[in-house]
């Protein structure tokens, strides 16, 4: 037993250490979201250093950023002409589809990865959408109509995005990424996940987080409607109500 403890500890001892290390940063954590906010960028800075032993790679290094908003159940619905009326027939959910979705990187993600790494770490937007857990698949590829359904919606809200040359390197070494965020991205925790590679193999990665918040006014709506939500929709409609009432008093024609 003894023996087998030291030929274990010898083994561990001569493991090959992790030859490059991926040091990565947000230009901000958090971002305030208040009645003039049209939207904004959280840009990703990042080193990579090298063990003594190291020197730098011949083909040099690849990089690609990927952004994960917080997570929301979706349906996607097939509508069909019935006469003069559009009627819905089929639908596909999806339980836990990202509200917020880019993937930038410093080259064509198929020139820097092969198939089988894609679909097995998801890297690349049409990876994380055909991976079988992003909905309840239903087989034989019968919902791919759906989920390109759902990335040609968001994709037009400007909410799913890909920008394969979204990550510029400085220096052989340092590198920067720029994460835009529409209006309408949602509040929340988003992920933002850096992977390094080199020759189509991951070296490192990495995963990072800032959040959107609302604040001021929206905050404390957001907040009533949430925890109130019966007082809110009472106090909503008599609002409207009162509005009514006034402006049909003030046009009137007598």
């Amino acid at each position: 037993m003894r023996l087998f403890w030291i030929l274990s500890m010898a083994l561990v001892s001569l493991s090959p250490a992790s030859a490059e290390t991926l040091i990565t940063s947000l230009s901000n954590h958090r971002v305030l979201i208040n009645s003039n906010y049209t939207g904004t960028s959280i840009a990703v800075f990042g080193a990579i250093e090298r063990d003594a032993q190291t020197i730098a790679r011949a083909t040099g290094y690849d990089v690609v950023v990927t952004a994960r908003g917080p997570r929301q159940f979706l349906t996607v619905r097939e509508k069909q002409k019935v006469g003069p009326v559009w009627v819905n027939q089929e639908q596909q959910k999806f339980p836990q589809a990202p509200a917020y979705l880019s993937v930038l990187s410093s080259r064509p993600i198929e020139e820097t990865t092969s198939d089988q790494l894609r679909q097995r770490q998801k890297i690349g937007l049409r990876a994380i959408i055909n991976a079988p857990d992003f909905t309840n698949d239903r087989g034989d590829g019968e919902d791919k109509e759906f989920r390109e359904a759902l990335y040609r919606l968001r994709a037009q809200e400007g909410l799913y995005l890909e920008d394969e040359r979204g990550v510029t390197f400085l220096t052989s070494d340092i590198f920067r990424a720029s994460i835009p965020l529409p209006a309408t991205a949602p509040p929340g925790e988003y992920d933002v996940q850096v992977v390094l590679l080199a020759d189509t193999v991951i070296l490192a990665s990495t995963i990072t987080h800032f959040e959107l918040v609302k604040t001021g006014f929206e905050e404390q709506v957001g907040a009533v409607a949430r925890d109130w939500s019966l007082l809110y929709g009472l106090a909503t409609a008599l609002l409207a109500i009162a509005f009514g009432w006034l402006a049909s008093v003030i046009f009137r024609r007598d």
